[in-house]
């Protein structure tokens, strides 16, 4: 009877572990991520009803969110600098929803404008009465070699994503504490939780989101039912290569490079939601060999360097001829 015990684990063993490799090959999330997918509960059902204040809405995630969060029917406050973006992306989530036009509410908001982020959230929060989630989102990349940057851009990219961002927060989070409930979900990046050539600025200040919002959530511990979130993807098809700091502040991006090769938002956005809707309080969305990169980090730092030296030298190669970095990873860099 032991024989046959020992035989069947020795069989099971294997197989189990096969199992879990060929998910992680083809996984393009965190397993506590995907898990929630499965199992969990489903946005729809979670967030319905819900008042949910999405900032850099205009364009990209953002975009993608209100689209995905209004045939939920979540109510939402849709915050960027443009307000003519803000008001096609309404009428686009009344067309592809039940919601009715006084369901969403467009409140155009500049991050790096503070002194005003107490009024926009007065407004927001009058608007329905209170907010339930708030998604900072707002924020842009860099592309550009740290010899060749002006210091100008580094303090505009921490003005922006982190400045900015804890700014907004601050100004919701006392009305969270007053109801003893609400979502606070930030959207960081790969690069928060590692780093990468051409994106030292950038790298930088989704570092300091993750620290700041990882020292937020131990403060919160007397109140439970505030989820403090951060969301880390990969490369997504979005205009955020578009926006992209370069070496001076105003120099725009030569060429985006094709973004075929990146997760398509679409998909980026419904991870975040089943997170959101299941309390995760970090989410790993990428492809693969991107989602290997969080692993290794985390468990395998010494290795992990070795493999960003060798693939960011193919990033930086790709920079300079004019592709887009990213596809470094996928394809043989090509040069004039």
């Amino acid at each position: 009877m032991e024989c046959c015990i020992a035989s069947a684990l020795w069989c099971f063993i294997p197989l189990y572990l096969l199992i879990h490799v060929l998910c992680f090959i083809f996984a393009d999330a965190d397993f506590t991520l995907l898990w929630a997918g499965l199992f969990g509960h489903r946005p729809e059902n979670k967030l319905k009803g819900l008042v949910v204040w999405v900032t850099g809405a205009s364009s990209g995630i953002g975009e993608e969110l209100a689209y995905q969060l209004a045939k939920c029917g979540s109510r939402l406050i849709l915050s960027a600098r443009r307000e003519d973006e803000l008001k096609r992306v309404k009428r686009c989530c009344l067309e592809c929803s039940d919601l009715q036009d006084e369901d969403i509410r467009v409140l155009p908001l500049d991050l790096l404008e503070r002194t005003s982020h107490e009024e926009k959230a007065k407004a927001a929060i009058q608007y329905f009465g209170h907010i339930d989630v708030l998604i900072n989102n707002g924020g842009r990349s860099q592309r550009s070699l740290c010899l060749e940057t002006s210091i100008d851009v580094y303090q505009a990219l921490m003005e922006l994503n982190f400045l900015g961002t804890v700014s907004i927060t601050k100004q919701v989070l006392p009305h969270m504490t007053q109801r003893a409930t609400g979502s606070i979900v930030t959207v960081s990046s790969i690069v928060g939780l590692t780093g990468a050539p051409l994106a030292t600025g950038y790298s930088a200040s989704k570092h300091a989101l993750q620290g700041f919002f990882n020292s937020l959530r131990t403060e919160l511990t007397d109140f439970p039912n505030i989820l403090i979130s951060t969301v880390c993807p990969g490369p997504v098809q979005s205009q955020i290569v578009q926006n992209a700091f370069t070496e001076e502040v105003h120099k725009p991006m030569a060429a985006a490079g094709n973004q075929g090769h990146k997760m398509p938002t679409s998909r980026c956005v419904r991870l975040m939601l089943v997170g959101i809707a299941n309390g995760v309080k970090e989410m790993w969305i990428a492809r693969q060999p991107f989602l290997l990169f969080y692993y290794t980090w985390q468990y395998a730092p010494t290795f992990a360097w070795f493999t960003t030296n060798i693939l960011g030298r193919k990033r930086v190669q790709n920079f300079k001829a004019g592709l887009d970095a990213d596809i470094a990873y996928f394809t043989k860099s090509k040069t004039s």
